[in-house]
This record gives C-alpha cells, structure tokens and sequence, in this order.
C-alpha cells in the first residue's frame, strides 16, 4: 500500500517536531501531542471543505493542554515547524481557525509569529 505524500510529509514533520523539542524539558506538551489534536484540521487548512467538529475538538484539546507558558510556546514552534513542512495551507484560514472554534489563544497562528515572546 502507497503513503499517500501529505501523509508522508505529516509523519516527516512529527518526527522532525519530536527532535525539535526535545530540549524543552520543562514543556508538557510535545509536538506529537499539537500533531494528533490538530490532524482533523489539515483536510480544512487545505482545501474547501467545511470545518470538521473534529477540529474544533482537536484545537479546545490543544488549548486546554498547552496551560502554560512553556506549553503554549511549544505549541507555537510545533505549528510553525508543521505549517512550514506541509504545502497547501490557507494561512487566513489557520489564523481564524480559533476563533471559529470558539477558542482564545494568545497568538496569531502564523508562520511569522514570534513564539518566544508568547506568554
């Protein structure tokens, strides 16, 4: 059976996620963790279709998960790493992913967003 190349790409980039934030000890959520709530969205950040319950499930679960300031800016490098290895995101369209969700996070979900000064 074929790997079909975004899912290629996905498991690429988890592994690259893991390496990435090994040193971050002091975090309690991990790349995995941000990759596997937000996995339902991908289909959503790509292409046209609706926005899944799933997601939005997916990204009350990373909010609630990432409680602190270490967990919040792992969360961001995660999502910048990922976006930044998947091709096909709608970036507008993960920038108001929390507020459709009906979530507050205290930062632009962006490949530009600075998250070390996220606290």
């Amino acid at each position: 059976m074929a790997s079909s190349p975004p899912m290629l790409k996905l498991a690429c980039a988890l592994l690259v996620c893991i390496v990435v934030t090994a040193p971050l000890a002091e975090a309690t959520i991990t790349c995995t963790i941000v990759t596997q709530k937000l996995l339902p969205c991908l289909k959503y950040l790509t292409s046209n279709i609706p926005l899944p319950g799933a997601c939005c499930a997916g990204v009350s679960g990373l909010s609630q998960a990432a409680a602190t300031t270490a967990d919040r800016r792992t969360a961001c490098s995660c999502l910048k790493s990922l976006s930044s290895r998947l091709s096909g995101i709608n970036y507008a369209k993960a920038a108001a992913l929390p507020g459709r969700c009906g979530v507050r996070i205290p930062y632009t979900i962006s490949p530009s967003t600075d998250c070390s000064r996220i606290s």
